[in-house]
């Protein structure tokens, strides 16, 4: 389990003595145990849950490397964009725009949608057949693309 795994680089990460995985590892688990507990988790992450975990604080980081940018302190942005490299390295491979395309084409003709209206449909299966492997916004242009 990704849990599991976490806790022992957690160990890996001490040994070796680097700060920023170890730092970052930290966080991951402190927002796992938060999930683990929350109430109806019944003490259980299930690992599709944790990568969605991990591709949220993944995004989160870019985002706010993405102000620090804009705030002219660069130095806050490399920090932060270190810790985003630890976390996705527990990512699945992120496919292409044409692998999107192709599996999105493969989920219309699956659900049958044929116009705009039926794009929540194939969102919600999009997003969880993708889940981890595709940003949210990109499989959505992409289903807007082939729908419209």
């Amino acid at each position: 389990m990704l849990f599991d795994q976490i806790t022992n680089d957690i160990k890996e990460a001490m040994k070796a003595r680097d700060k920023v995985r170890l730092e970052t590892l930290r966080n991951i688990k402190k927002v796992f145990l938060e999930a683990k507990t929350a109430p109806g988790a019944n003490d259980t992450l299930e690992d599709a849950d944790a990568l969605k975990i991990i591709a949220k604080l993944a995004k989160q980081g870019k985002d706010a490397a993405q102000l620090f940018v804009q705030q002219n302190r660069q130095d806050l942005a490399d920090a932060e964009l270190a810790q985003v490299e630890v976390i996705e390295s527990y990512l699945p491979k992120q496919l292409s725009e044409e692998e999107i395309k192709e599996a999105v084409k493969a989920i219309i003709a699956e659900t049958g949608a044929t116009s705009m209206k039926e794009m929540g449909k194939v969102m919600g299966v999009a997003s969880k057949q993708l889940a981890g492997k595709a940003d949210g916004r990109v499989i959505s242009g992409i289903v807007k693309e082939l729908l419209g």
